[in-house]
């Protein structure tokens, strides 16, 4: 084929309007290229030919040349003219699948006993295809985020960034951001800290895990809220923890009842903002009484706030960690319910004799955490959407649990007592009448709501049967069709 017909075959004038000329004709001759239209060693056609031909500025048709030139397609020689590369780039990509062949054998390799251990039982959570489903407990109002906002802010981020952000990151976390996070549960919630003792994360799961990982040696025993959240106990557990459940009243977790039974604890992981799952409130007296067992064991206590600013009446209770004069408190929080759940970045607020352990230990895991996104993020807390954000999300929230106790209430009267939630973005349902919790959350997983039983949270101290059910995320009118929809599983005869 010749030089000319190879190029006749080319629809440069469909591209028109599509997108920029200079860059629908440099695809279509990398295309010409790649599938031997245009053969190696070839010499180009001259850019003021081309630019005739397709009636085109040869300005474009030299632009596509220099693009095709950067990515190794062509090249120019002196006084010779340009040509396609003997060995294009492509070549050095693709490797080719060796013509040996081995036995098919099946490997005797597997997990080791910490793997098997580590991943037991541990459920992999699948990715979202929609959002706002009745009832999802861990999502936010992620339609109400301001997508358009944040989008700004990240353009203006990744245009005037330094070429130092694109570069290796600091294992703590970006010290911007590490400020703003310091100065905002400074005053939100009374934690005392510099931005030095801040370890931004991936999330709450990675923080417990770093904890589980620097903090415990297998046989330790940790003391967790009976029910609980089954992430905390996963991470404890893959660490080779002794995982000791304590039962929890109106006031919290119950230390008396653990130091009656002699169970000393090398770590306690509590939720005393918002209970999870029950949404209580630990007392001022229990947190005291938490704090000075601690100090007399040298053991620690891991404070998880991950919804806190989420409060519907009364004044926020001050973090456990505010109270703490020993240096006893992990404090861990997450932006993923504050904001959206892809923006996986979490904190962990820790005692300064331990902060340079935590930053190796958040080395060894994945050297740093992104540092583009985390930019992002501090700008919009810096500028003081974040705060706005949060602000009117508590009063969005506020409504919504309004709306589902009330449908509750006029649909599921007798069969269901919906609390009215003080905090958070989720609340429970307590099964009146006697009922299997488990079986009423897989009838009504079965009818498409998304919610979970009471009884999946507890480890070994038995509660009343309820249900979780998620208000945040999900619409007034979404609600009222969860309601409907759960009112048609509880009112079924069987």
């Amino acid at each position: 084929m010749s030089k000319k017909e190879a190029f006749q075959d080319l629809p440069l004038g469909q591209a028109a309007g599509a997108q920029e000329l200079w860059r629908w004709l440099r695809d279509e001759l990398r295309g010409a290229i790649l599938n031997g239209r245009l053969k190696r060693g070839a010499r180009m056609p001259s850019t003021r030919g081309l630019a005739r031909q397709y009636q085109c500025a040869r300005g474009t048709v030299v632009l596509a040349f220099d693009h095709l030139r950067a990515e190794g397609y062509i090249e120019s020689r002196r006084g010779t003219g340009t040509f396609v590369v003997l060995a294009l780039p492509d070549d050095s990509l693709t490797a080719k699948r060796p013509s040996i062949r081995l036995p098919k054998q099946h490997s005797r390799a597997g997990l080791s006993k910490r793997g098997r251990m580590s991943t037991e039982g541990v459920p992999v959570l699948p990715a979202s295809r929609s959002v706002g489903k009745a009832f999802r407990s861990y999502e936010p109002a992620i339609d109400l985020f301001p997508v358009d906002l944040w989008s700004r802010i990240a353009g203006r981020v990744v245009r005037r960034a330094p070429r130092s952000l694109y570069g290796q990151g600091d294992a703590r976390g970006y010290a911007p951001l590490r400020k703003a996070i310091a100065e905002c549960v400074g005053s939100t919630r009374g934690v005392r800290c510099e931005a030095d003792q801040v370890l931004v994360t991936a999330g709450t799961q990675q923080g417990l895990d770093l904890i589980a990982r620097l903090l415990l040696d297998p046989g330790d025993a940790v003391w967790l809220e009976d029910p609980g959240y089954p992430g905390a106990v996963d991470a404890f557990r893959a660490a080779g923890a002794r995982i000791l459940p304590v039962p929890v009243d109106k006031e919290g977790i119950q230390v008396d009842w653990a130091c009656r039974r002699r169970q000393n604890g090398k770590l306690i992981y509590t939720t005393p903002a918002n209970q999870f799952p029950l949404g209580l409130t630990m007392s001022l007296s229990r947190r005291l009484q938490l704090l000075q067992w601690a100090l007399a064991e040298g053991a620690w206590i891991v404070e998880d706030e991950y919804d806190a600013e989420y409060r519907y009446f009364g004044r926020p209770v001050p973090a456990l960690q505010s109270l703490d004069e020993s240096g006893s408190v992990i404090y861990i929080g997450t932006f993923t319910k504050m904001l959206f759940n892809a923006l996986r970045l979490g904190f962990a607020v820790v005692p300064e004799r331990v902060v340079d352990a935590f930053a190796a230990g958040r080395s060894l895991t994945d050297r740093h955490p992104p540092t583009l996104q985390q930019a992002v993020l501090a700008e919009f807390i810096l500028e003081g959407h974040f705060a706005h954000h949060v602000r009117r999300m508590r009063q969005i929230y506020a409504e919504r649990i309004g709306v589902l106790v009330e449908a509750a209430r006029q649909k599921l009267a007798g069969r269901l007592e919906v609390e009215h939630a003080a905090s958070g973005m989720r609340t429970i349902g307590w099964l009146r009448g006697g009922g299997n919790d488990v079986q009423v959350a897989q009838q009504a997983r079965a009818r498409g709501l998304e919610l979970a039983a009471l009884s999946r949270f507890t480890l070994r101290h038995p509660s009343p049967a309820g249900l979780l059910l998620g208000f945040a995320g999900c619409t007034p009118g979404e609600l009222r069709r969860g309601v409907d929809v759960l009112a048609s599983v509880l009112n079924a005869p069987g």
